[in-house]
């Protein structure tokens, strides 16, 4: 039972947005401009008879050399460890509230167990803050909510009040762009989902580069398959700056219009999105990508215990839900903490959270909760 905590459903709020599916070559793939005949040396061998090249050493802008990110998950792991210690010595102190209970966290096996680290690894040493959002709808979210520069300067306000709150965790600023939207009808795809141009999609992305950010791909997969629709994104993917997320509320089972009931993602969705992301950072000599996955009930992912994680991917389970700070608390209690898959998130709805009175929960409070969140969406 999700009770009133759930997103605002996207359907019918893209107004003026261009759907490609059933335009002219638009369903297609990534361009194939630049692309050549397939031979040895373009797949990662070499010409028979010749020694294969040496990949050049992998270079990222963001995120930190895989010593580093393993200390600080360390670092994270000892305050967990003794915040938890110290309420269990003390039975006279009263416990946290939802959430915020290290000792709780701590029973759950938070941090879990993960792969090595590689280099240009972002997470767990730095923490993102993101508007959320379509450019084509004011409904959607901070991202199309306010003209670019407002946005943007709006961002920077809110990633520069955690930098302020928590000074130990370099703040990445971001763009998380809904690509993909759930809609009412089927449209000419008939899969109940509108996709964005390549052109409106680089144009965000040039955004988050102004502002030295990232771009977070988003995909609401309607009644399709997200194996039909991630493939079309992987020209994007290439560039180690853009990351990729989707939204289970909105991935539509047995021909379900989205709307109708919360939807649902497995494990083996999400493990072949992490294949695709693997053999994506292999391929191109990336940094790992970070994985954001929506959750505000236990059903949109019902077997994240069957996830397998890997180095090239860096998966964030995102608390997604809106109501006031109690509600939210108690969700990312039971549907984040509870069921520990690597990094966490949480978002804030600057309107739905705060239209019955109720205060934004602010860095400050964030900051009580155990784990702390990495990954911070503001919509």
């Amino acid at each position: 039972m999700y009770r009133s905590i759930r997103t605002t459903f996207a359907l019918f709020a893209v107004v003026g947005l261009t759907a490609c599916g059933g335009q002219a070559g638009a369903e297609a793939k990534g361009s194939d401009e630049g692309k050549g005949a397939p031979n040895d040396t373009a797949k990662g061998g070499a010409a028979k008879g010749q020694q294969a090249p040496a990949q050049p050493a992998r270079q990222f802008a963001f995120g930190n050399s895989a010593a580093e990110a393993q200390q600080c998950l360390q670092r994270r792991q000892a305050r967990l460890d003794s915040a938890a210690s110290a309420l269990q010595a003390d039975s006279a102190a009263k416990r946290p509230g939802a959430g915020k209970n290290p000792l709780f966290a701590k029973e759950q096996k938070w941090y879990p167990q993960m792969p090595q680290f590689m280099d240009g690894s972002i997470l767990p040493c730095n923490r993102f803050v993101v508007y959320y959002g379509n450019p084509n709808s004011t409904r959607m979210g901070a991202l199309g909510e306010y003209p670019r520069e407002e946005m943007l300067s709006r961002l920077r306000r809110q990633a520069d009040a955690w930098t302020q709150a928590d000074p130990s965790t370099p703040v990445i600023p971001g763009l998380h762009l809904i690509a993909v939207v759930a809609q009412g009808d089927p449209g000419p795809s008939g899969h109940y989902r509108a996709q964005m141009r390549d052109q409106q999609v680089d144009s965000i992305y040039q955004m988050a580069k102004s502002i030295n950010g990232v771009l977070f791909i988003d995909v609401q997969v309607g009644t399709d398959d997200i194996r039909n629709i991630m493939p079309r994104f992987e020209e994007f993917l290439k560039r180690p700056d853009i990351h990729f997320a989707v939204d289970p509320e909105f991935y539509m089972r047995g021909g379900v219009v989205p709307g109708r009931r919360i939807g649902t993602m497995y494990a083996a969705d999400i493990n072949w999105v992490m294949d695709q992301l693997t053999r994506i950072v292999r391929e191109n000599n990336l940094p790992p990508k970070v994985l954001i996955i929506h959750r505000f009930t236990r059903g949109m992912v019902p077997d994240v215990e069957n996830v397998r994680l890997r180095p090239e991917v860096q998966l964030v389970m995102h608390m997604d839900g809106w109501g006031a700070p109690w509600l939210k608390y108690d969700s990312y209690r039971d549907y984040i903490v509870r069921h520990p898959a690597q990094f966490t998130g949480w978002k804030n709805f600057y309107h739905n959270d705060t239209k019955k009175g109720d205060p934004l929960t602010t860095p400050q409070d964030l900051l009580q909760l155990w784990p702390e969140p990495l990954y911070i969406q503001y919509q």
